[in-house]
């Protein structure tokens, strides 16, 4: 009886014992499931201050990706701009060189066209030429404020003003705060061309000589380099018999040089004066073929102009996106700095929450 007893309770503490089968398969899988995540890495948990800040370094990463592809396109459209003005100076050399020995034939003095032919200022066109977009710095404020200031010194003067806006920023502008001052809107985009300029100058041309304005001024960006330009005003209308013929060009050529871009200047002077022999007969007045001429010089010109500003907003972009580049660098930069700090903190906190356990089960 006693020997009965016996087996039955060492048969019920095995029940309750793990057998070494039992810890031999645990031993099995565990050798054999954490294959699967071989690559697995300790991870170390962070408080919600760090994971904000690594999110935001992410953040500040793809934002200086986007401002660099920016830049980029920029540049290349500057490059597509300096090959339209290019293109545009055989005709405008041709033209100067007709211009110039048609005005050493007669002289300057024997000309009366209506294109010469200067009044009294009653009307000023004020023609401005902003951008379609932002993203460029003070380019658009820039030329605002000068067409805002250029206006208040002509009312002051007792002279009606009206505004031509090129651009759907200053048009934008002037359609909220001035609308009883625009006349005529345009849009030329990035890449102006010669369709362009007519619609602009044939406006110009017809508001002149149906005397509804006085004068033409032509507020535009002249470029100077990428990282200057300076807004630039220029009487269009009416136009002047001498200086046609003798005004000097300047090429700009956009390069790379040690990695970065530069801008090479090239000052080309003014063409020949075409000679005419003195009994050479023409089938129509020399004055009127000049008169023919000057619409011809007035495309250009305005052309010419858009074709700048346009130049001076790209350059004025690259600029803006290559400050944007190097801010979002040095943002990264404090909170990758930070974002070290708080791990660090979070790795020491936990040290120390380990050796405090340590110490007090030792205790």
């Amino acid at each position: 009886m006693k020997l009965l007893c016996l087996a039955s309770f060492l048969a019920a503490a095995s029940a309750f014992a793990p057998s070494r089968s039992f810890i031999g398969e645990r031993a099995v899988q565990q050798v054999v499931e954490p294959r699967s995540h071989a690559n697995r890495r300790a991870t170390i948990v962070m408080d919600g201050k760090a994971n904000a800040i690594r999110d935001r370094i992410k953040t500040v990463k793809n934002t200086k990706k986007i401002t660099m592809a920016m830049k980029l396109v920029a540049a290349a459209k500057v490059r597509r701009a300096q090959d339209s003005v290019l293109a545009t100076r055989p005709f405008s050399e041709t033209l100067q060189s007709v211009f110039g020995g048609l005005i050493e034939r007669l002289g300057s003095d024997s000309l009366d066209l209506p294109l010469l032919t200067s009044r009294e200022v009653k009307t000023a066109t004020i023609v401005l030429v902003t951008g379609d977009r932002g993203l460029c710095g003070g380019y658009n404020n820039f030329m605002i404020k000068k067409a805002e200031k250029r206006i208040t010194e002509l009312q002051d003067k007792g002279i009606k003003v009206e505004i031509i806006s090129i651009g759907k920023k200053g048009t934008t502008y002037f359609n909220r705060y001035r609308k009883d001052l625009l006349v005529a809107t345009f849009e030329c985009g990035q890449n102006p061309n010669s369709e362009d300029a007519t619609a602009i100058s044939n406006t110009l041309l017809n508001r002149f000589l149906s005397e509804t304005t006085d004068t033409v001024e032509f507020l535009y960006t002249r470029f100077v380099s990428l990282i200057a330009s300076t807004p630039s005003a220029r009487t269009l209308l009416p136009c002047s018999a001498t200086g046609i013929e003798t005004q000097e060009d300047e090429i700009f050529q956009l390069t790379s040089k040690d990695g970065e871009f530069s801008v090479e200047k090239t000052v080309v002077p003014a063409a020949e004066p075409q000679d005419f022999p003195s009994e050479m007969i023409f089938e129509q007045d020399p004055s009127q073929i000049i008169n023919s001429m000057l619409p011809l010089y007035l495309n250009g010109q305005v052309l010419r102009m858009i074709q700048e500003a346009v130049a001076s907003e790209l350059a004025a972009r690259m600029q803006a996106m290559q400050s944007a580049s190097d801010n979002a660098k040095d943002l990264e930069k404090n909170l990758s700095q930070q974002y070290n700090r708080a791990r660090q903190a979070s790795v020491t906190q936990e040290i120390l929450e380990i050796v405090s356990g340590a110490m007090a089960v030792e205790d």
